[in-house]
């Protein structure tokens, strides 16, 4: 009896310790499945966050390099400005020097002419400049004539002058008054400044 009552036992320990191993082995099967799971899950977070951060300094450096981008638009905005300030207040000393401004206003009148090829044509200016502007009309008519070999009647306008705080220069309409090239000092200013 005592015999078989060891073998019992023994068969039972031998059962309990195959019982134990089973279930060490099942728990350690899943703590490496749920470790692996969260581990995962830790990465997939981290992961996440520095594709977060990424983004984040993309969208920094792009706000950045706006920011930079109009102040530097502003600078050229700003120094344009000073330059054209600067242009004007040089236009009234040409118009103080009448033999550069008779030059002057002679190429803006022929430049008129050419740039409208009509065979009527009317010229405004300032009123103090009316000497001057019948001067360049009279040089440039046979100019004209010349290097277009057509005929041109020149009206100049003295009903209408252009205003008096303008720089200078002319304005040129055909007949009807329906085109007109602007050729005041400060016309020609903006078409620089256009360009810039």
């Amino acid at each position: 009896i005592k015999h078989m009552m060891a073998f019992i036992e023994q068969e039972a320990n031998e059962k309990a310790e195959e019982i134990d191993a089973k279930a060490e082995e099942e728990f350690n099967i899943e703590k490496g499945r749920l470790v692996q799971t969260q581990r995962l899950k830790i990465m997939e977070y981290y992961e996440k966050k520095e594709k977060q951060i990424e983004q984040q300094k993309k969208i920094q450096m792009s706000n950045l390099m706006n920011q930079a981008r109009l102040k530097v638009l502003k600078a050229r905005d700003d120094l344009i400005a000073d330059l054209l300030n600067e242009a004007k207040q040089r236009l009234a000393k040409v118009v103080k020097d009448s033999a550069r401004y008779q030059t002057l206003l002679d190429g803006l009148v022929l430049q008129g002419f050419y740039q409208l090829l009509e065979p009527r044509i009317a010229v405004r200016c300032r009123k103090q400049d009316l000497p001057m502007v019948k001067a360049a009309v009279q040089k440039s008519i046979p100019i004209y004539k010349n290097a277009t070999k057509r005929d041109v009647d020149v009206h100049i306008d003295q009903d209408n002058f252009l205003p008096e705080d303008i720089a200078g220069g002319v304005e040129i309409y055909n007949s009807d008054g329906k085109i007109k090239v602007s050729n005041t000092l400060e016309s020609r200013l903006d078409l620089v400044a256009q360009q810039v």
